[in-house]
């Protein structure tokens, strides 16, 4: 089978452009969270610029900070023009990563709960360099002639980039603790925490739906089947939707699920303790992951339209569930034994995703994607 040469790109694909933008702002939401408390101090906010570094930092901040730019980098070199020489290429990347950290370093001077620190500049930055490095080589990769974008052309839709960006983000929204598993989209806790802290007296909005009704262990169960079903149909089938007929279907459902509950298991072990890694596999969770995945065989063979709409109603019904529904007591008990930590920067990047996440997947699914309705089937060069 021989597909036709696609034309050559000097403009990064709209996938990597809407990723660099949505990762870029998560750098900028994680380095500022939690948006309170803001003060003046009298300092220079560039004041960590000429001052020491610190006398005590860990291997695992310096990690982190490595970790967190490098994609930065690579993205950024990605979105760049590539008739760029490599090096111009590098150089812009590098300096977009410092100018961005710097920034980030100079506001959280007016944080109370962050502290400004030359070390985490340095470490950005360098974490930049090496994504951007990396982007270089993987420019190649992308061209037209690469079989990377053969096969992107072979198993996906040509408008598929916006719902495969979404898809990505569903295993990082995982990293947040929830009462439920796939349980996203609780606007009625956000809303009661602020409500609670504007009156000085606690609120729950999901009580007074309720009544505040207390549920059976069974209710909970039922309730937790539910939202992790409807979920894991709404996630599947959005991916399914972007798929092309000859895709391999299964395995990249297959994978998506094994990836976003593998995070998932890291999380909570990370988190809390090694021995509540599996502390969201309560026997709720675990029949809705087996009614998810028998449902999402059913309907990998239906009609893309039909799809589009049972994802909706499936996150349509979570989200309504999930709003409505008490926490689980018995998983907040486990709560007591959570440690941010470190992981505070994560946390609010993952809170962010766990509650927006469905409405984002909402706004794809309701928009018309024309090449969705073509039966063009591109072959792949062997």
């Amino acid at each position: 089978m021989i597909v036709p040469k696609l034309p050559t790109r000097h403009r990064s694909s709209s996938f990597v452009r809407i990723s660099f933008l949505i990762y870029w702002l998560l750098i900028i939401y994680a380095s500022w969270y939690p948006f309170i408390g803001w003060r003046d101090l009298g300092i220079s906010p560039f004041a960590f610029l000429s001052a020491r570094l610190p006398y005590y930092w860990t291997v695992f901040d310096v990690w982190v900070n490595v970790a967190g730019y490098l994609p930065l980098g690579l993205l950024a070199v990605l979105v760049l023009p590539r008739r760029l020489h490599f090096v111009i290429a590098i150089v812009l990347a590098t300096l977009f990563g410092m100018l961005n950290s710097g920034v980030m370093e100079a506001v959280q001077t007016y944080l109370p709960t962050r502290v400004s620190d030359k070390l985490d500049f340095l470490t950005n930055s360098a974490g930049t360099l090496i994504g951007a490095v990396i982007g270089v080589q993987l420019r190649s990769w992308l061209d037209a002639d690469s079989k990377i974008l053969r096969l992107r052309e072979y198993w996906f839709n040509r408008d598929a980039s916006r719902g495969m960006v979404i898809v990505a983000l569903w295993p990082c929204a995982q990293l947040t603790p929830l009462s439920h598993l796939f349980g996203f989209g609780q606007l009625s806790t956000m809303t009661s925490t602020w409500l609670s802290k504007w009156f000085e007296q606690p609120i729950s909005i999901s009580g007074w739906i309720t009544n505040e009704a207390q549920l059976s262990v069974a209710q909970y169960w039922l309730v937790e089947t539910i939202i992790t079903a409807c979920g894991l149909i709404g996630a599947g089938l959005m991916l399914l939707i972007v798929l092309r007929k000859q895709a391999p279907k299964f395995i990249l459902v297959s994978l998506l699920l094994a990836a976003t509950l593998l995070i998932k298991t890291m999380a909570s072990a990370l988190l809390f303790t090694p021995e509540n890694a599996l502390v969201w596999l309560t026997p709720g969770a675990l029949t809705g992951l087996l009614i998810g995945i028998l449902l999402l065989a059913a309907l990998s063979f239906s009609p893309h339209q039909v799809q589009r709409w049972l994802a909706v109603l499936a996150l349509m019904i979570s989200l309504i569930v999930v709003n409505v529904i008490p926490d689980n007591p018995y998983y907040m008990a486990t709560l007591q034994t959570w440690n941010l930590g470190k992981f505070l920067n994560f946390y609010g990047v993952s809170q962010f995703l766990a509650l927006l996440w469905p409405f984002f997947a909402l706004w794809f699914l309701l928009q018309p994607m024309q090449s969705m309705k073509s039966n063009l089937k591109p072959s792949l060069k062997q």
